[in-house]
């Protein structure tokens, strides 16, 4: 009997690990695909290749650092605080028998 429930197990795990790569190569499939081209233009109207590459990355970093420099993150203390209300509603359903 125990042989069979580890057997089961073991099983189930392989089969998890397959259904797994599976969808790991399926995802490797898309990642492959080519991303739309961006058109970023300077000022004298020619594109720059190197900006359409990185403009998603470099403008997720330039919002961190506005934010952060900024002081819009909140200041906490550090202390846990946790108020004990005796007349609480999972309290008071516990002692209802009582």
């Amino acid at each position: 009997m125990t042989g069979m429930g580890i057997g089961v197990v073991f099983c189930i795990l392989l089969l998890l690990v397959l259904i797994l790569q599976l969808f790991h190569s399926a995802a490797a499939g898309k990642a492959n695909a080519p991303a739309p081209a961006k058109s970023v233009s300077r000022d004298n109207g020619e594109e720059h290749p190197v900006l359409t590459e990185y403009l998603d990355d470099m403008a997720a970093i330039a919002t961190t650092l506005h934010l952060y420099f900024d002081n819009v993150h909140d200041e906490e203390s550090g202390v846990l605080t946790i108020h004990v209300d005796e007349h609480s509603h999972w309290h008071a359903e516990l002692n209802a028998g009582l």
